[in-house]
């Protein structure tokens, strides 16, 4: 195999061959440079923290599952630097290429795994979620994702940027894939429940422009022929903690504290060169203090209560996975910036709720893919993998085509 649209770390291609019998028998994956490889040195995007660090004693318990059930790996991705970052450019690994949208970046933090998959260099891909790094990967390319419900997956072997709202989430072109990918790794089972009512996010859909948000209300009338009518709701203005704002910057604080106490001490006695905006974005997290943390933790368990209530009884919420399309390669700070801070509230309501959401390649504008969100209660990730399958077979369809 090829790297034709440089999706893999330098010295990042390689085979482990899967068992010859299992559930994903026949399937080829790839995954983050976050999750490691016994032998393997796991760089996270950094040339630094490469030189600093060994080679993994152990292999992450999700590319053993997926061996175990057939697949066969064949890679490490290009990811922006620790897990940080909506581009997926990489000062040191370079950008990714988005097949499905020339010109414009694959998405971030986790580019090389979504561009991978929607190159057809393998069959799905893992990556890392947490303000979005699956989420926005498979709205700007056009592909199926999903961040599971926090804790569902095992996460042993994988770099920690914020333990409360880290998970492992994976990229396919096909539903059909994505649901058996999820059987594998999930460390229970769960009966999924019949879905229940359907809302749309009216104020994180008002944080796109006016032809994105038409998109995804186009695909959310698709899914109305299976969810019913959807109910409008303003759901941060609603909350005890009312205002997209505030569950940002609750997302953004908890964040900020725990990936600091990660990789601080090692930033501050190794000086890595880092990208702008992910030095940008550690300079921040630096000056987070505890009482800051503490406030935000009461808050977050607040925000996650009321999405339980919410969502309860198999109800379903729709919200853009993205705050747009892809934006072109090589943006400026300044340029990328105003998108960064769209994405935060979008970003937060799945990871201060811990709750599933599932990525659907349903809208496009102007040829850009576009993907509308379905987020869903605590533990009802199969329901949103049954309800991407039932659309599927329905013949709600991704909108562009998939690159051969």
């Amino acid at each position: 195999m090829k790297d034709t649209v440089g999706a893999f770390v330098p010295d990042g291609m390689f085979r482990l061959d899967g068992a010859s019998e299992g559930p994903l028998a026949g399937t080829t994956f790839a995954a983050k440079d976050i999750i490691d490889v016994a032998g393997r040195t796991t760089s996270c995007g950094n040339p630094d923290w490469l030189r600093t660090h060994g080679p993994a004693k152990a292999t992450a318990s999700v590319i053993l599952r997926c061996l175990d059930a057939g697949a066969s790996l064949v890679g490490k991705t290009v990811t922006e630097e620790f897990a940080t970052g909506l581009t997926g450019e990489n000062i040191h690994h370079g950008t990714p290429l988005n097949l499905n949208a020339p010109g414009r970046v694959s998405g971030g933090s986790s580019s090389g795994s979504a561009a991978a998959v929607t190159a057809g260099l393998v069959d799905f891909a893992l990556g890392s979620d947490t303000g979005g790094s699956v989420r926005s990967p498979a709205s700007f390319c056009g592909i199926y994702g999903i961040r599971p419900t926090h804790d569902r997956v095992a996460t042993d072997g994988v770099m920690s940027l914020s333990r409360s709202l880290d998970v492992i989430g994976w990229f396919a072109n096909d539903p059909e894939l994505l649901s058996a990918v999820g059987a594998v790794l999930f460390h229970d089972h769960v009966v999924a429940p019949s879905p229940g009512r359907f809302f749309v996010a009216e104020d994180l859909m008002e944080l796109l422009d006016e032809r994105c948000r038409g998109a995804l209300m186009e695909a959310i009338d698709s899914v109305a022929a299976l969810l019913g009518e959807p109910e409008p709701l303003r759901v941060a203005d609603d909350a005890p903690i009312a205002g997209l704002d505030a569950w940002a910057l609750t997302a953004r604080t908890l964040w900020g504290r725990e990936a600091w106490a990660e990789h601080g001490a090692w930033m501050l006695s190794k000086r890595p060169k880092l990208g702008s905006g992910v030095a940008a974005r550690f300079e921040a997290r630096a000056r987070v203090t505890a009482e800051e943390a503490e406030e935000a933790l009461v808050r977050r368990d607040r925000i996650s209560a009321y999405l339980d209530d919410l969502l309860a009884d198999g109800n379903v919420i729709a919200l853009p996975a993205a705050p747009g399309t892809a934006p072109p390669i090589g943006g400026s700070d300044a340029d990328i910036d105003p998108f960064r801070a769209a994405n935060e509230p979008i970003g937060a309501l799945s990871g201060l709720g811990q709750l599933p959401e599932i990525v659907l390649p349903l809208a496009e504008v102007d040829g850009l893919p576009l993907g509308l969100g379905l987020a869903a209660a605590r533990g009802n990730d199969e329901m949103l993998l049954d309800l991407a399958l039932e659309l599927h077979s329905a013949g709600v369809a991704p909108t562009l085509p998939i690159p051969k």
